[in-house]
């Protein structure tokens, strides 16, 4: 045994890369406090305490930070239509500052120098997690196996951790033979890896799990109402058999479980990760696609129209932000306020039917609307000159008649 290198505190989950990298960081001389994250995952805590035991750690946290998640990450996600190159609902991405939060406090409290992780040295995990530990605790120290070379040229793959394991006596639910990998949070599962490498592949019958397949779903609706305050759900009623959920915590939950049951939230996407390479995921996010359409509706409809191409640019600036790990940034900080701001009059409620994998906007009110149903109406003129718009339009059109005035002299000089 190396000798002693002082206190880290691994994030452990409990799989094949921390079960290994607990062992291994005891190899090196490292007292192990492993830390484990309740973030919503379905998972056998106690099970996982008494494995990290039993590998050595000579203490274990277990934390649940659910609520917190849905708090103080999920929430600020869904003011802002928070959304990666047109699709991607950030699950992965939101939850990472959120453990990583936890992580510093926990090594802050045992005296503890150094933090270590099981992310990859190709993916964004790793980035987003020592951008938020950095930021959090600036002399905190990463231990990253996955990026020192007497790691990874000792584990050039998924075998070789598994003879590892077996030579150590590491139970782990992983094979070989499992096709894929997954990484679970409240918001969202992901699926990466394995033969989902190849884009080409479709995703095979039973990689998911949040959800059911939409043609499998019930035939029947289930019709919810959610109402927003400040751009926030604060209640969800489903008119069908008027159950209702007010807490944070509670709401998405449910909205997990309706949307789960009508195969909504799935999507099979190729994007842009920070390093630098194009990945492919494939994703769940059964509750965070409701709420993420039901958003959007009562914002328009509720928000100045010039006011919200502002925010919608913010809303590009904050998903980047958060994906490439920048959530504790100075900068992320500045966007999630004026964000939060613009959301002062998004408040009402929003009906809409979740069936066979869609989720369809069926009407909304709010007491900040700004919709003139007497203004807009094709039947009474109300407080508007149609004679008005001729000048609106002739002055708009001034530029377009000079554009291509100009554009047919150059045509003819260039035909001459």
């Amino acid at each position: 045994m190396a000798q002693s290198k002082g206190t880290v505190v691994l994030a452990y989950s409990g799989g094949l890369d921390t079960s290994c990298i607990l062992v291994w960081l005891k190899e090196q001389g490292y007292d192990v406090v492993a830390y484990l994250a309740n973030i919503g995952q379905k998972e056998d805590f106690e099970a996982a305490r008494k494995k990290a035991v039993a590998l050595g750690a000579k203490k274990v946290y277990i934390e649940d930070v659910s609520r917190e998640f849905v708090e103080k990450f999920i929430w600020p996600a869904v003011q802002a239509n928070a959304l990666y190159e047109d699709r991607y609902l950030l699950g992965t991405a939101l939850a990472r500052p959120c453990i990583a939060h936890k992580l510093v406090e926990i090594a802050q409290r045992e005296g503890a120098q150094y933090v270590a992780h099981g992310a990859t040295g190709k993916g964004n995990d790793q980035v987003r997690f020592e951008l938020s530990c950095y930021a959090l605790c600036p002399k905190i120290k990463v231990v990253a196996p996955w990026r020192l070379p007497e790691f990874y040229q000792r584990f050039p793959g998924r075998c070789e951790l598994m003879d590892y394991a077996k030579k150590h006596g590491i139970p782990v639910p992983v094979t070989p033979q499992t096709p894929w990998s997954m990484d679970e949070n409240l918001m969202h599962i992901s699926y990466e890896a394995g033969i989902l490498e190849n884009p080409k592949n479709q995703a095979p019958p039973g990689l998911y799990t949040k959800t059911c397949d939409p043609a499998n779903s019930p035939d029947t609706p289930d019709v919810l109402e959610i109402k927003f305050e400040r751009g926030v759900p604060v209640k969800v009623t489903n008119t069908g058999d008027g159950a209702t959920r007010s807490s944070a915590l509670e709401l998405f939950v449910y909205l997990n479980d309706i949307a789960g049951k009508h195969g909504v939230g799935r999507i099979d996407i190729v994007e842009n990760r920070f390093v630098g390479m194009k990945s492919r995921g494939i994703y769940e996010t059964p509750a965070g696609t409701i709420l993420y359409h039901a958003h959007l509706d009562i914002e328009a409809f509720t928000m100045d129209r010039e006011v919200r191409k502002i925010k919608q640019g913010l809303s590009l600036k904050f998903s980047e932000l958060v994906y490439n790990g920048f959530w504790h940034s100075p900068e992320c900080e500045f966007v999630r306020e004026c964000i939060g701001r613009s959301q002062e009059p998004v408040v009402g409620t929003v009906r809409l039917s979740v069936f066979k994998g869609q989720v369809y906007i069926l009407g909304r009110e709010s007491p900040r609307s700004l919709y003139n149903e007497e203004l807009v109406s094709m039947n009474v003129q109300g407080d508007y000159e149609p004679a008005d718009a001729t000048g609106f339009i002739n002055i708009n059109s001034l530029r377009l008649k000079e554009y291509h005035r100009l554009q047919s002299k150059v045509t003819v000089k260039q035909d001459e």
